[in-house]
């Protein structure tokens, strides 16, 4: 069956599916990047980009997500705890 994600305030520009296929990740041009169960439901609101999120990934083994923005940063996150583990700038 379809699910229907709901939550960020501006447009989709990413999206991409955990490894295990339980998650998804979404960046979007209201700043943010959210993951979301494979059902619907939210389950964590990453914030930190100052410009919208152009493209978002799981890592092979599913326990970071790295996202790009217009803020020309690349950011590393842990998928559990929202933490930034790294910032690249300069891009």
């Amino acid at each position: 069956s379809l699910h229907e994600m709901r939550g960020h305030t501006y447009e989709v520009t990413s999206v991409a599916f955990s490894p295990d296929g339980q998650r998804v990740v979404s960046g979007s041009r209201d700043t943010t990047v959210r993951v979301w169960s494979a059902e619907g439901d939210q389950l964590l609101e990453i914030q930190g980009h100052t410009g919208r999120v152009n493209s978002v990934a799981f890592s092979p083994d599913g326990q970071r997500i790295v996202s790009g923005s217009r803020d020309k940063t690349v950011r590393v996150w842990s998928a559990e705890t929202c933490e930034q583990l790294h910032e690249m700038r300069g891009h």
